[in-house]
């Protein structure tokens, strides 16, 4: 009888295990040259999710080490507070700056709890290697990584990386310490860069005067966070720095996500007619029914995605069913407060593009789960 797999071409191996976890990986390689052959050749590795949670446990593998050339893009997943997986997530990003030729895309996920006062300098200076030797990387989202990123950072991506397509900076930290400065020499360095994920007092007036430049290649997306009290603090971008780099990228995109730290007159501030904003995310302390209603007015043509955190209201209700009503592009609203009927009624009748929903009738037990738009 022949075994599982006998006779089956290489590329039809090679298929199946790349969706395998490293563990399998390896244990598919053990089983014959054939599938030696296919678990190591390239279209198994070129896009790589690695666990260090529960795949390297703080070594890295031989099988590991030697397919590393392989890889083009690396989705690595770790817990800082677990010594063994953060342990193991340093070596492995440290081999990469050592053999980073192939290196295209590197994004960093950290899973649970960061630990108390940790500044994550050793994961930090993983990083800052291997941006200094991955010449041709193109994508680096550190929008998961719990720490301070800072100005030293960015201008070793600006020195290191000169192909980056797409970098984010828009992380979840309390505290912002890019300057709009670093940024400048981002963009002036990296010539090709269409995607570009920032704290808003990492923006500026000269930023967005250099993206609006007539020599600058198309951009494509504008991720803005609001979230430090250095955010709050920023200098207001007026609406014709908008406006002019809007005709100068006819298809740019922000995504705009507001965070409890903002107080209400910042929020005044940020919110411009003339940003096509296609995302909003409101997670305020103060009024959220204003905001609404001003991305009802203002961002109708653009607007496919609002996600709202509030206190249930009537108020908030009719600004919902309005902006239902204007932006009929909604692909995905989520509301995490009790909405009315006729707020559900409102999108559904409105917005032939919607795909998926959080419009809740009644108290429901967390986590709250999204309806999928048949």
């Amino acid at each position: 009888m022949a075994q599982t797999g006998e006779g089956l071409p290489e590329e039809v191996l090679a298929l199946i295990f790349r969706h395998l976890p490293l563990r399998d990986r390896a244990a598919a390689a053990r089983v014959c040259r054939a599938w030696a052959a296919a678990a190591t050749c390239s279209t198994v590795w070129h896009d790589t999710k690695i666990s260090c949670e529960c795949e390297l446990e703080g070594m890295l593998p031989p099988y590991l080490s030697a397919c590393l050339d392989h890889v083009h893009n690396v989705r690595l997943e770790f817990e800082p507070s677990r010594e063994a997986s953060r342990r193991a997530a340093i070596e492995l990003l440290m081999v990469l700056a050592g053999r980073a030729l192939g290196l295209r895309g590197l994004c960093l996920e950290c899973r649970g709890e960061k630990p108390l006062f940790d500044a994550g300098r050793d994961v930090l200076e993983a990083v800052h290697a291997v941006c200094g030797a991955a010449r041709e990387l193109r994508h680096l989202d550190l929008r998961r990584l719990p720490f301070t990123l800072d100005d030293a950072l960015v201008l070793q991506a600006a020195r290191g990386c000169p192909e980056l397509h797409s970098l984010f900076l828009d992380n979840s930290t309390l505290v912002g310490s890019v300057g709009p400065g670093s940024v400048l020499e981002l963009l002036e360095a990296c010539p090709r860069l269409r995607a570009l994920g920032l704290h808003l007092a990492s923006l500026s007036h000269a930023i967005l005067e250099a993206l609006a430049a007539p020599d600058r290649a198309p951009f494509a997306l504008l991720a803005l966070r609001c979230a430090c009290p250095e955010d709050a603090r920023a200098s207001p971008l007026s609406n014709e720095a908008w406006a002019a780099l809007h005709r100068r990228h006819p298809g740019l995109a922000v995504e705009l996500e507001l965070e409890p730290a903002l107080p209400f007159e910042s929020v005044t501030r940020v919110l411009q007619p003339a940003i096509p904003v296609v995302a909003l995310r409101l997670n305020l302390s103060g009024d959220t029914v204003g905001p609404v209603r001003f991305a009802a007015h203002h961002y109708a043509s653009t607007l496919c995605v609002l996600e709202v955190r509030a206190a249930a209201s009537a108020e908030l209700n009719a600004a919902l069913k309005e902006l239902a009503a204007r932006c009929a592009a909604l692909r995905e609203v989520h509301c995490f407060c009790v909405v009315s009927h006729s707020v559900l009624d409102a999108f559904r009748a409105h917005c032939p593009r919607l795909r998926t929903y959080t419009l809740k009738l009644t108290r429901e037990p967390h986590p709250w789960r999204p309806t999928l738009v048949a």
